[in-house]
């Protein structure tokens, strides 16, 4: 095979996350192709050469699964690198995503239990933070304020009818575009580092219905002005953006929600990242609150939060019955967050010592904590892998939930020399877990069982839970 040619084959199968493995008639190479599934016809170009694979990019589906039945909810579909499985009813979906999962936990679990995948309640609507990003749909395009097109870098997808949030999302963005469109504000080009409009992060609480927005941009308010203006002639970002008129449009929008806050960020780092430099109240107040089993929480705009409120009342009510007894328990929580589990598992503990490395997180946690009258939860900020050498608290179980990469290797044989008899490990991301396991089973643990939940339906990811337990 030779890069830049075009080749027909037929899709063997599917690794997570969304790694197509594509069979070419004549041919012994392998090659990886995104945005497949498996019994496609696909037309693709070979973009990098290996000597046991290639890598290729998607040109045309020529023939369809045999299980796709179900019509794309959103226009988008195939453009919009939001989705993956909008084609795939929701009960294929999920076979596919517990498939994965086995597949990868099978080879170092051992002689364990898998319990399958447990669904999202809802397959629509149901994120409760979307950050979107400002561009153009093509070269020199009118704005546009969404998701990256499929494949691309710079191009930007309209996201005013995405199927993944609800209609309060799309009239907030159809307002912002008319917005800044009108005013002629430039987007922030990624790599020349001009332009102003950067991302807009909305987020809305599925129980409470409230709504903060959040305006990202860089702090080039210039654009509009020659170089050679003087200093003092140049425009606030109140002046440029014409943010009062701005708060007023979003407040007169009918929605379903309510709005409870308006905020403006300045983000002036070079990665394409959301960033918080400088942050300035426009409107109302700068937190909204969700509640998930019956506990109340106050979330900030770059706090840490499960996006499905539903489904993170599912894969938390999972890991609360892996977690067993805890009567007179000590619990560490670590990779806390905002103290979700933390504060699941209080009520019911002797008490919970949570860890994180995002201090905001960390004070969410504890005025979270207080909200809801639990005194019995503490929590520290900090990376697990130092702070675990500062307490003094001997934990009698252990509850990990990562980031995506997973745990530190030295911070996870740290917590290994804890020899606590259980341990219940939550992950974002099974390829890292089944790489921490390798670890865990090699010293001493052994694992009981392991759950899929899905929380991001149309798309490619799923979380696990996994229980472990000490052996001899």
């Amino acid at each position: 095979m030779k890069k830049g040619q075009e080749y027909v084959g037929i899709v063997e199968r599917v690794d997570f996350p969304n790694k197509g493995i594509v069979r070419v008639e004549g041919e012994d190479k392998k090659v990886h192709l995104k945005d497949v599934l498996v019994g496609q016809k696909v037309r693709f170009m070979v973009t990098k050469t290996r000597k046991d694979k290639c890598e290729g990019r998607l040109l045309e589906v020529i023939m369809k699964a045999p299980n796709e039945t179900a019509e794309p909810k959103c226009p988008k579909f195939g453009i919009c690198g939001g989705c993956s499985y909008q084609t795939l009813p929701y009960e294929e979906q999920l076979k596919l995503k517990a498939s994965q999962v086995k597949a990868l936990l099978d080879p170092v679990a051992g002689d364990y239990t898998f319990e399958g995948i447990k669904g999202s309640p809802t397959q629509w609507e149901y994120r409760n933070k979307m950050e979107f990003s400002f561009g153009d749909e093509y070269k020199d395009g009118p704005l546009a304020l969404g998701m990256h097109k499929k494949g691309s870098f710079y191009d930007i997808v309209n996201a005013d009818e995405c199927q993944l949030v609800d209609e309060d999302y799309r009239k907030i963005i159809r307002c912002t575009i008319e917005h800044m469109g009108a005013r002629n504000i430039p987007y922030y080009h990624k790599m020349r580092h001009t332009g102003t409009l950067r991302h807009l992060l909305v987020r809305k609480a599925v129980k409470t219905g409230e709504i903060l927005v959040d305006l990202v941009t860089s702090s080039n308010y210039v654009n509009m002005i020659d170089e050679g203006a003087a200093t003092m002639n140049l425009p606030t970002a109140e002046q440029y953006l014409g943010l009062s008129e701005y708060v007023d449009k979003l407040l007169k929008l009918e929605l379903k929600g309510k709005m409870v806050g308006i905020l403006h960020t300045v983000n002036d780092s070079l990665a394409d990242v959301v960033q918080n430099d400088e942050t300035t109240l426009l409107y109302g107040q700068d937190y909204f609150y969700e509640e998930l089993l019956g506990l109340k929480f106050k979330i900030t705009p770059f706090s840490f939060f499960q996006t499905n409120s539903l489904g993170a009342e599912v894969l938390y009510e999972t890991a609360r019955s892996y977690v067993g007894e805890t009567k007179d328990k000590l619990i560490f929580d670590l990779y806390s967050g905002t103290g979700t589990i933390a504060q699941m598992l209080a009520p019911v503990a002797k008490k919970v010592v949570g860890v994180e490395i995002i201090e905001e997180a960390v004070e969410a946690a504890k005025k979270n904590a207080e909200l809801n009258g639990l005194t019995n939860c503490e929590f520290i900020a900090g990376d697990v892998l130092k702070m675990l050498d500062t307490i003094e608290d001997k934990p009698d179980l252990i509850v990990l939930d990562p980031p995506r990469d997973g745990i530190h290797p030295k911070a996870l044989q740290k917590i290994i020399n804890y020899g606590v008899d259980r341990m219940v490990y939550i992950s974002c991301k099974p390829t890292s877990l089944a790489r921490d396991l390798e670890i865990l089973t090699a010293q001493g643990y052994k694992v009981e069982k392991a759950c899929a939940v899905d929380m991001f339906c149309n798309a490619a990811h799923c979380e696990t839970v996994c229980l472990l337990k000490k052996g001899n």
